[in-house]
């Protein structure tokens, strides 16, 4: 009998997987469970509807030190899948790709969807069953005809030593064993092995509502503590409604933590609530186990001439009074900072705006630099971002980096977000899900079942 391989989830590593368990073993019957009324639905919409395919960075240890979260997990899945492999196969199947300069891949033609039409094609292509609008609802393991019951403590060795199966006896790979997929509908099925690829819970529009995490417990694993990722920064500083849409190329933000302080330097940009960018949504994912709110607020701060030493910009700002002392303050602001943010710090600077460069005493002069190597910000939530990632997930510690299958579950994989893994904005968030995916599939295909 074939191989039977049930995939739940119809996203990036999902779709993948499929396609990888197909290209590994052509004659095993896979069905690919999607809750939504169609495949890919975060896919289409990242990179704002054009899909940031991967990333530029073809140096795999290089891409890998954009990953807060299991980089060194991922180092067996990247090195046998990294961007440019992932851009060959989207070639391949009729996808024309581009590297902008940031080091972005998205398609040529800039629309999202045909990423996700490539794979589903193949899929279609290839004999993939795709139950559309398929609620999974429970996944049970059977053993010898016996559902596997577990619990957080227990393993798979233990599990089955608690059904009427002589373990000593029989070896645990010699027993027959199963997966259950029960739908909402009542519908079950019945697989070889099974491929959890569901996501996380950042987006739950999409589908992404958390329900892989209840699937994994059911089979025998814990979820870390799980929290947003990737997301902007909301102010309580009034203030920043008067500069939204001004930007910074280079700027280090610094967010001031409980414990630590998380720093990061690049391009950010005011929002009419706060701050957004790539350096933010850095940051963010750094600090994502942060808690703040309107009642428990954190500071922020931005150095806005990060390659400048405090000394060296006292001395360029003393200089420049030498040279344009009459300048009213604001006016004088601007030949260092854009227009709409100069009556800002003059403001935070309590002088008044029609005091001239030159009155400015020594302290004023210090208290100036000192803003603008620390603007000040008060945190009081997270806005949205450009991608839509969970921190946090099942542990890496229970799965095996070089196959994607559970050390608590034989026969069972995890691949995508649905794992403790996650990287900041740049394509490196679906790089991570293709390469785990396509892993999954192939150790898949390659297991003896």
């Amino acid at each position: 009998m074939n191989m039977r391989i049930g995939i739940i989830g119809g996203g990036a590593a999902g779709m993948m997987a499929a396609a990888a368990v197909k290209e590994g073993s052509p004659e095993a019957e896979v069905t690919l469970f999607e809750k939504n009324k169609y495949l890919g639905a975060k896919v289409s919409i990242s990179g704002g509807g054009r899909c940031n395919v991967t990333t530029g960075i073809f140096d795999v240890r290089k891409l890998l030190e954009n990953y807060p979260r299991g980089a060194k997990f991922l180092m067996s899945a990247m090195f046998r899948f990294p961007p440019e492999k992932v851009m060959e196969w989207f070639e391949a199947h009729g996808v024309k790709l581009k590297i902008e300069e940031d080091l972005r891949v998205f398609p040529k033609s800039d629309v999202g969807k045909d990423v996700v039409n490539a794979l589903q094609a193949y899929l279609q292509s290839s004999g993939v069953k795709v139950l559309l609008g398929s609620d999974v609802v429970s996944v049970v393991r059977m053993v010898g005809g016996h559902a596997v019951s577990y619990t957080q403590s227990s393993n798979d060795l233990a599990a089955e030593s608690s059904l009427n199966i002589d373990v000593k006896i029989i070896k645990p790979d010699q027993i027959s064993q199963e997966f259950q997929i029960t739908l909402k509908d009542g519908q079950s099925f019945m697989f070889d092995s099974l491929i959890i690829t569901t996501g996380g819970n950042a987006y739950r529009h999409t589908g992404s509502t958390g329900d892989g995490y209840a699937f994994a417990k059911a089979l025998g694993h814990t979820v870390t503590p799980l929290a947003p990722s990737l997301n902007s920064f909301i102010m309580a500083d009034s203030w920043v409604k008067s500069v939204a849409g001004v930007s910074f190329e280079k700027a280090k933000i610094i967010f001031h933590g409980i414990v630590k302080k998380y720093e990061r330097t690049g391009a950010f940009v005011f929002t009419h609530y706060g701050i957004s960018g790539p350096a933010v949504f850095a940051l963010s994912s750094a600090a994502a186990y942060e808690t703040y709110s309107k009642e428990k607020p954190m500071k922020l701060t931005i150095d806005l001439f990060p390659e400048e030493s405090p000394e060296n910009l006292l001395k360029r700002v003393n200089e420049m009074i030498l040279k344009l002392g009459r300048k009213s303050i604001t006016n004088f602001v601007d030949m260092f900072l854009p227009k709409s943010l100069c009556p800002v710090v003059v403001k935070l600077l309590k002088i008044d705006e029609s005091l001239q460069a030159a009155q400015l005493s020594k302290e004023q002069r210090k208290l100036m630099v000192q803003y603008f190597k620390q603007l000040p910000f008060t945190v009081i939530g997270r806005g949205a971002g450009d991608e839509f990632v969970t921190a946090g997930g099942v542990p890496l510690s229970e799965v095996n980096t070089n196959t994607m299958e559970s050390k608590i579950c034989p026969g069972l994989y995890f691949a995508g977000e649905i794992l403790d893994i996650d990287g900041f904005t740049g394509g490196f968030n679906l790089q991570a899900s293709w390469a785990t995916g396509r892993l999954a599939g192939e150790s898949c295909a390659g297991r003896d079942c």
